[in-house]
């Protein structure tokens, strides 16, 4: 989910583009790659109980956005970074876990926005393997290199840091298990300066042994109205308890990715070396699912929806480009039973032509600029947000969604893309939303630029900035009141 930095070469398992890259920073290009909050689901704010930043009112056509102009992201761009009432304060974020995830990332993101206006940000992993790491290491260091502080999530400096702190901001409902554990009988004491950033909506993250503090924190913040209204109903009717005050904050591109999406020499580049890499021709038309694969992800339902369109072309005789279908996300060296499963499909379907597995990476901006349209198939509840959404939208590609969670706050039906039911009952209309947009390229091009409008509405990093900021000054000053009572 979401901001670049060349710094992540590093992390690459594969370097597929070094000449590529290198022609890049010979444009002066800087080739940006991404953390995202895209790898995990989220769901509407709702009445009492939700901050008054939040509105119901839904925007024409289909979002769901604040009839706030600073929270729905119609916004002018500030002359002033509005983040900058954070310089000198102490801010503290607590992960779950730091791996190449959304929910981590976006929080690695947000940290780096703090630094950037002199906020000091102490981080720390309640989860970490015991044994040696080179993903933790690497974002250990990245964030280090930015002058974020990395302290061991159980030790006394953590503990220290959490009672002189003006913010404790928790990331995921799993971290909540890190108050009682380390915190202890200081849990009272920080939790009316706690911030709670959820990006779930799967059943098992609703524990009591996770979220019973959350009634009493200073607020939570959620990355999309679906999945705010989620958690408002589910902790009311299954745990009886009530969520605080809350406040939905939809996510914005950073500058690094809105410059390489708008740098056509770039985007050439990039999409002839991707091409060439997968044996797509420029002609071709490629359709690429971006997400960890899970079962989760619909990547399965995705390659079926593929190959029904396949035989649509065929009995009807279309004439269209070949189509091609990219799945980006695969762990080639796990080889879990559902990765199998799909190759096990593809071969049977005898489409290894057609559909390409890459690798889990950062790297997905040079995948965005080398297909035609993004999928985006998450299934039950949908994502809850899908920061690679509004990536795609920002490289002017049209998206084909589940109708469900955050995707429906961000992709407008029939203007900026099309939306299918999740489940089986989506695939036939999936496969037919590719059939329709591999026959109708003025479609297609129509959609993107529309995409591309929403996004330089409402989902730039100053959006978010701006959003995050209301939300910050909120809790800094519900923090202080209590402090003095």
């Amino acid at each position: 989910m979401g901001k670049q930095s060349s710094a992540w070469i590093a992390i690459q398992q594969k370097r597929r583009w070094p000449l590529m890259i290198l022609i890049l920073l010979s444009l002066s290009t800087a080739m940006a790659f991404l953390i995202r909050s895209t790898f995990d689901s989220c769901p509407i704010s709702s009445s009492n109980n939700v901050s008054h930043f939040v509105r119901e009112k839904q925007d024409g056509g289909g979002g769901g956005g604040s009839t706030d102009d600073r929270l729905n992201g119609n916004a002018r761009a500030p002359s002033l970074n509005p983040l900058d009432f954070m310089k000198s304060r102490l801010v503290l974020l607590v992960s779950h876990e730091l791996t190449l995830s959304g929910g981590p990332l976006l929080l690695m993101e947000l940290a780096f926005l703090l630094r950037g206006v002199g906020a000091e940000v102490v981080w720390v992993t309640n989860q970490k393997p015991n044994e040696a790491n080179d993903v933790i290491h690497s974002l250990e260091h990245k964030m280090l290199d930015q002058g974020v502080q990395v302290y061991s999530a159980k030790g006394e400096e953590a503990v220290n840091t959490a009672l002189k702190a003006d913010l404790v901001i928790l990331n995921t409902a799993v971290a909540g298990k890190w108050l009682d554990a380390v915190l202890k009988e200081n849990v009272a004491q920080v939790l009316p300066k706690v911030l709670w950033w959820i990006h779930e909506m799967r059943g098992h993250y609703f524990k009591l042994e996770y979220v019973k503090h959350l009634p009493f924190v200073a607020g939570a913040m959620i990355d999309s109205h679906t999945t705010a209204n989620y958690w408002k109903n589910r902790t009311h009717e299954r745990l009886g308890i009530k969520m605080p005050e809350t406040y939905v904050v939809h996510l914005g591109n950073s500058k690094e990715l809105m410059e390489v999406a708008e740098n056509h020499v770039a985007k050439r580049v990039l999409r002839e070396h991707v091409r060439e890499s997968l044996g797509a021709r420029n002609e071709d038309l490629v359709f690429a699912l971006i997400n960890s694969v899970s079962r989760g992800k619909g990547q399965d339902l995705f390659l079926r929806s593929f190959n029904e369109s396949l035989q649509l072309i065929r009995e009807r005789k279309l004439q269209v480009p070949s189509i091609h279908a990219v799945i980006v996300g695969s762990d080639m060296n796990a080889q879990t039973k559902f990765e199998t499963e799909l190759r096990n499909f593809v071969s049977e379907k005898n489409i290894q032509n057609r559909v390409h597995f890459v690798n889990k990476t950062l790297t997905v901006a040079p995948y965005l600029a080398s297909i035609d349209v993004l999928v985006q198939n998450s299934q039950a509840r949908g994502e809850c947000f899908g920061r690679i959404t509004i990536e795609a939208m920002a490289f002017r590609l049209p998206v084909l969604g589940t109708a469900a969670g955050g995707t429906m706050e961000i992709v407008v039906n029939g203007t900026t893309g099309l939306l299918h039911p999740v489940g089986k009952e989506g695939v036939s209309p999936l496969a037919n939303n590719i059939v329709q947009l591999a026959r109708n390229v003025e479609r297609r091009l129509t959609m993107g630029k529309r995409g591309y409008e929403r996004v330089k509405e409402r989902f730039l990093e100053h959006h978010m900035a701006e959003r995050i900021a209301l939300v910050l000054k909120e809790v800094l000053h519900k923090a202080k009141r209590h402090s003095h009572s």
